[in-house]
């Protein structure tokens, strides 16, 4: 089994090692080993862990929901109803971020084509293109 110190993880996650311990404060990130001289010692088991804390973290699970989520997963069996929830809403979440983030990434590229638009115009000394006329185009990129 591999030992991480908490350096590595913080690496391994791009997370400040204060985050990590904030996380065991909290609970979520539990049974941390320590060395002799108090440096924690984190195991594989842990990189799973902060892979799923990572990953609900970014579709705007709460600490709280977090906390709920592991204990029922203490005891799965009792609480599937209960996890299942938890997850639709995470899934309803990531497919509102997605839609968003679509919806963010075509206007991005609406003012790519403006600009690149304005500058071909600059140089052909054109008519300036008028913004209005690509709020509703779509482009492929």
């Amino acid at each position: 089994m591999k030992e991480y110190t908490i350096r590595e993880i913080s690496k391994l996650f791009g997370l400040p090692a204060s985050t990590i311990r904030y996380y065991e404060d909290e609970g979520i990130l539990t049974d941390v080993a320590r060395t002799a001289s108090g440096q924690r010692i984190f195991t594989d088991g842990h990189v799973n862990r902060l892979k799923t804390i990572c990953c609900f973290k970014n579709t705007g699970m709460t600490i709280a929901e977090l906390k709920q989520f592991f204990a029922y997963e203490t005891d799965e069996s009792a609480h599937l109803d209960d996890i299942l929830a938890l997850l639709r809403q995470r899934r309803d979440c990531a497919t509102a971020q997605i839609r968003q983030l679509k919806e963010n990434y075509a206007h991005v590229l609406r003012k790519i084509h403006y600009y690149e638009d304005i500058r071909e115009s600059l140089t052909d000394h054109l008519p300036l293109p008028r913004w209005e006329d690509y709020k509703e185009r779509t482009y492929d990129e």
